[in-house]
């Protein structure tokens, strides 16, 4: 049973198709899986997922999972009243199945877009399994103007899904309400080390629980959304998992080589583009999303553009910066003027405003100069690694063996981003100024913690220091 969830990825893989697939010695390790079979296809609906399109305020689109039983995907959709009877205005959408065959046997995953809507509109839906509808869902579509949001910032979750990161998350969701749009920069799940793989997404989805499902999702793939088999001559050859093209139902507008995981999404002023570093590394698309990138940022009308990867441009953890994107995309942010650059990889926390150091950002700052892309590196799960040497005069804020979380307040002229601890305590944060001239950036005018991070085994709680080198 378990072998056979590891084979059936690596055969489903979708992306870049390589060579045959040799005889991985992984495939026969035993894999390790959560108890019981807590997340086996059922004839009801579950891992319901809501995801905007390319312009949300228009579309939207949601992917839910059930077993075989239930062929068709179907949906029903209407503009929220404030009684119950939804169903009585409700209009049937049907879209699209695919199946996915994993350790707990086969399920389809279906897929439903939602056109037409109206702008800054409630509306409800729910979706159907073999059993019966799920509960009903509601979702506000955004507004077609540059009206003030709220979006979340997460890490990567990886490991420690369920047990560790799905509190950092519900305490994002429980402490900060108004959440309008949930980003993640990569490696949702570990999809080689910790668990089975359908049961690291099982956990995925249980950790987010119904936000999820209301709350639209912008993902961008990390390496680890990826296996990597390797092959008789000893290179290894990276392909999509089966669970991402099936548990995102995403826009279609990315660069050519890689729209499964490459988009954008304009979002009341912001546009969100989303790249794929993993694909550009090590698939050959670094030229094709580069272009992508200039011309995406070129035609944004919005007062914001924030750009999701998962490798990061500076790295906290890593001895060197991850060479091939800064050589690609940082001259694009420079030149197109980008205000956030979110990403992940790394496992430790880092705020860089200039690669020259923290005391020269602050003197440019106190000197009244403009701010270029504020590039930010978070962790939400359980897997920790260690600053690396550049960590205490580089970046303007970093922690280590720290879960956290980032809430973001977005307005014409204002960016507001704070990040938060696990348990809620405020850690970082700065405002961004938009003006003719460009950004200006303010530290956070409230009380912060002081730096987390280790001091030699002691970690920054007084327990043991988690965080490994790199």
């Amino acid at each position: 049973m378990q072998k056979y969830g590891l084979i059936a990825l690596a055969t489903l893989c979708s992306i870049a198709s390589g060579p045959a697939l040799a005889a991985d010695p992984a495939a026969t390790a035993p894999i390790p899986r959560s108890p019981g079979l807590p997340y086996a296809p059922r004839n009801l609906p579950d891992r319901i997922v809501l995801t905007p399109g390319a312009d949300p305020s228009r579309e939207m689109a949601v992917a839910f999972r059930t077993d075989t039983a239930q062929a068709s995907a179907e949906a029903q959709i209407a503009v929220s009243v404030d009684g119950p009877t939804l169903e009585e205005k409700a209009r049937i959408v049907t879209g699209t199945s695919r199946k996915v065959d994993s350790s707990y046997g086969p399920a389809l995953y279906h897929q439903v877009r939602f056109t037409g809507l109206t702008p800054d509109t409630a509306y409800a839906y729910r979706v159907k399994g073999a059993a019966g509808w799920s509960e009903w869902h509601q979702f506000r579509t955004a507004a077609v103007e540059a009206k003030p949001f709220r979006f979340l910032y997460l890490g990567d979750v990886q490991n420690g899904i369920l047990t560790y990161a799905s509190r950092v998350i519900r305490q994002a969701f429980h402490g900060n309400g108004d959440i309008a749009l949930v980003v993640h920069a990569g490696d949702l799940v570990a999809q080689r080390d910790d668990l089975d793989h359908d049961d690291e997404w099982g956990e995925w989805n249980q950790a987010g629980g119904y936000n999820y499902s209301i709350v639209p999702q912008v993902p961008a793939t990390g390496n680890h959304e990826y296996v990597d088999v390797v092959q008789p001559d000893g290179t290894e050859v990276y392909n999509l998992g089966p669970y991402w093209p099936a548990q995102f139902a995403l826009p279609a507008n990315g660069a050519e080589p890689v729209k499964a995981t490459t988009y954008y999404v304009d979002y009341q002023g912001v546009r969100f583009i989303v790249l794929d570093g993993t694909a550009a590394i090590n698939l050959g698309s670094m030229e094709a999303q580069t272009r992508w990138l200039d011309q995406t940022l070129a035609s944004s009308k919005a007062n914001w553009n924030v750009v999701l990867f998962h490798q990061p441009v500076f790295t906290c953890a890593r001895p060197n910066d991850t060479a091939e994107i800064k050589a690609a995309w940082k001259p694009v942010f420079d030149k197109r003027k980008v205000d956030l650059v979110l990403q992940g990889h790394d496992h430790c926390y880092s705020r860089l405003t200039a690669e020259a150091g923290r005391e020269a950002s602050a003197k440019a700052r106190a000197d009244g100069m403009i701010q270029g892309p504020v590039y930010l590196v978070s962790v939400t799960g359980s897997k920790m690694y260690a600053l690396n040497d550049r960590s205490p005069w580089q970046p303007d804020k970093i922690a280590e063996a720290t879960e956290l979380y980032q809430i973001v307040d977005v307005e014409p002229k204002r960016i507001k981003f704070r990040t938060f601890t696990a348990s809620g305590k405020l850690y970082d944060g700065f405002d961004l100024e938009r003006t003719a001239a460009g950004n200006r950036l303010s530290e956070v005018g409230e009380p912060t913690l002081a730096e987390r991070r280790c001091t030699g085994d002691v970690g920054p709680d007084g327990g043991v220091c988690v965080a490994r080198a790199k």
